[in-house]
């Protein structure tokens, strides 16, 4: 059951210029209806600092001890009264040996197979120290058979020829702008791809497949937003008259890791998703890991600093699954909003994953506060919308922050039909520094009743 919240810095009652918390939940608070596909507001961009050396740092002092450590938006409201101010899947590859902290890795295919596509690039890749598996090892929730790793059986492209140097950025953006099942051959190390430019996926492709075995790291070398989908985008293709609810692309990454993208100052399509950036067809996440990612540091309509997702396909959710977004100080994603995720109208199934050390670090909500560039909220999960269900499960989300509301996760339904369940988890020592709701700490929830809380420890 959620524990009553402390007194003090975590536990005190705020009085907002939303009312109390029954007040908006009963439909009543005053809240923003996010802005949707294509009328997002433009951002305002500044730049984060790098922290590639102290993150590089870091990797030396982690141990596969630290397994506890690792761990799996849209527009945030203000607070409302009775708000508490406060501070292996089948197919899964294990990434024990493979991952790095701060660039996480990881590579599907160690076959030395040929490279579909031939390196353009430079220097070869650094090898990398290895982590402890993404997600949460004591997470025993179920899951279903559409959220297990795909076959890469038979892949579509092996990135590379077996050695580290010809595993480069070109044969990567290559790769998945071709489409299909695609694995890695980037020789017995861990290694780190630093991407040169960002990897687009083009609508013509129905299955894509992004699997790295466990040795792969995507960097965006703080410049570079990794990955982006999005069947609205004229320049990937039009492939439907309704591109905002389509069947495919279906995009899945698996046994890999995405570290240090940036996608500050791209606003198009309402910004964020500073790793990855998908909308429409469908997004599967399964065995992989996130480490300090950013997006635009102010405004209340975007979010994400590892993922934004928009426009699933059918309504159907977005599963996360055994994955790492964070995992320890100073490897979390940074963003106004959502420092792991965030959408606006999208569900989520958030399954046996660590999420701490992300922050939101917006300021002013949503609608912002006169005199601010809003945003704030969601320090791990930050989630808008109308009718949508975020559900975790066997999961930890611990020691993120929010400069608003929802330390750890921030979810409205602006109609007050969508959902919220808490199963088998653990949500701790989560900082709201604005508001959030009685009750249920590290949580701001507006929506159809209470939160659904069952097994779960929330302090």
């Amino acid at each position: 059951m959620a524990s009553p919240p402390r007194s003090g810095e975590r536990g005190q009652a705020v009085s907002g210029r939303y009312g109390t918390t029954d007040q908006a939940t009963s439909g009543s608070g005053r809240y923003h209806r996010p802005v949707l596909f294509p009328r997002f507001p433009r951002l305002l961009p500044r730049l984060f600092p790098r922290r590639l050396e102290v993150a590089l740092t870091l990797i030396a002092g982690l141990t596969l001890a630290t397994a506890s450590l690792s761990g799996c938006g849209s527009t945030g409201a203000a607070p409302a009264a009775g708000a508490v101010a406060d501070s292996s899947p089948a197919g899964a590859v294990s990434m024990a040996p493979a991952l790095t902290v701060t660039k996480a890795s990881a590579s599907a295919s160690a076959s030395a197979s040929p490279s579909s596509s031939p390196a353009k690039s430079s220097a070869p890749p650094p090898t990398v120290a290895a982590l402890p598996s993404p997600g949460n090892p004591d997470g025993h929730a179920t899951i279903p058979a559409a959220a297990e790793a795909a076959d890469t059986s038979d892949p579509t492209t092996v990135v590379g020829d077996g050695t580290a140097a010809s595993c480069t950025s070109t044969a990567v953006v290559d790769a998945v702008a071709r489409g299909g099942v695609i694995t890695f051959a980037c020789g017995p190390s861990p290694v780190v791809i630093t991407m040169d430019a960002t990897a687009k996926v083009s609508n013509t492709a129905q299955d894509v497949v992004l699997d790295g075995g466990g040795k792969v790291t995507l960097s965006g070398g703080g410049q570079h937003r990794i990955l982006y989908m999005n069947t609205c985008d004229q320049a990937q293709t039009w492939t439907t008259s309704h591109c905002q609810d389509q069947e495919y692309p279906q995009l899945t990454l698996q046994n890999i890791a995405f570290t240090d993208g940036d996608s500050t100052g791209q606003d198009a399509f309402g910004g964020g998703g500073g790793a990855v950036f998908a909308s429409g067809g469908r997004l599967k996440i399964v065995n992989s890991r996130f480490t300090d990612n950013r997006c635009d540091s102010t405004g209340p309509d975007l979010g994400g600093a590892a993922v934004r997702a928009l426009e699933q396909w059918d309504g159907l959710p977005v599963y996360v699954v055994e994955s790492t977004f964070g995992g320890g100080p100073g490897l979390g994603g940074i963003c106004s909003n959502g420092g792991a995720l965030s959408s606006i109208g999208v569900s989520w199934d958030v399954i046996n994953c660590v999420m701490s050390y992300n922050e939101a670090i917006g300021e002013g909500a949503n609608p912002a506060r006169s005199g601010t560039p809003g945003g704030g909220s969601g320090g791990a999960i930050y989630t808008d919308g109308d009718t949508y269900t975020l559900n975790v499960a066997g999961s930890v989300i611990e020691d993120n922050q929010a400069n608003e509301g929802g330390g750890a996760v921030f979810y409205v339904s602006d109609d007050r039909t969508g959902t919220l369940a808490i199963d088998d988890s653990t949500l701790s020592d989560n900082v709201n520094r604005g508001f959030s709701t009685a009750g249920y700490p590290g949580v701001f929830f507006l929506g159809q009743g209470s939160p659904e809380v069952s097994g779960s420890s929330l302090d």
